[in-house]
């Protein structure tokens, strides 16, 4: 099994990091793993419990899974695991957690574990994944960190006007 824990400073607040990683309108901006993410019934967000489905961007285009909320407490953790198989992933689940380390910094902290299959390829295969998982992983977080130093404050912004809260109240 593979397991990694990641950790990414971010140049904002665990609340804004949060909400621009779990509200879909702000994580369409700039998530490079995913074309397209939705929670099942509609919420723009997700909550323990929810189904969600993400559909994989560029390379990854043809990766899709679907995972089920089992913690989520913003603005410090949320955590989900894959639902059914989705090639190469028979197990899939991860973990993200929100430290604040100063006005306006924080540390985002990843964990993730998945086994690949078939199982008698496991050998071979899930050394070549984890090493994909884990560039793909840093790569997808600088960009969240790149879109954070540009439109922290629109997250702030919205967050402010009650928009978040609204959002909160429809799922």
């Amino acid at each position: 099994m593979a397991h990694q824990r990641l950790e990414f400073p971010m140049p904002a607040s665990e609340a804004i990091v949060f909400d621009a990683f779990h509200h879909h309108q702000w994580r369409m901006r700039w998530d490079s793993l995913v074309s397209a993410t939705h929670v099942l019934g509609g919420a723009p967000c997700p909550f323990v419990g929810a189904i969600t489905e993400n559909a994989g961007a560029g390379a990854l285009r043809g990766l899709s899974m679907r995972t089920q909320f089992v913690s989520y407490e913003p603005p410090r953790v949320a955590a989900a695991t894959m639902l059914g198989r989705s090639f190469p992933f028979i197990r899939w689940a991860a973990s993200m957690r929100h430290r604040s380390t100063a006005p306006n910094q924080s540390l985002l902290i990843y964990t993730y574990s998945f086994e690949v299959g078939p199982t008698a390829l496991r050998w071979v295969l899930e050394p070549i994944v984890k090493q994909i998982f884990d560039w793909q992983t840093r790569r997808r977080f600088a960009r969240l960190r790149d879109f954070l130093t540009s439109h922290a404050d629109d997250v702030a912004l919205w967050q402010r006007t009650g928009a978040s809260n609204a959002a909160e109240q429809a799922s």
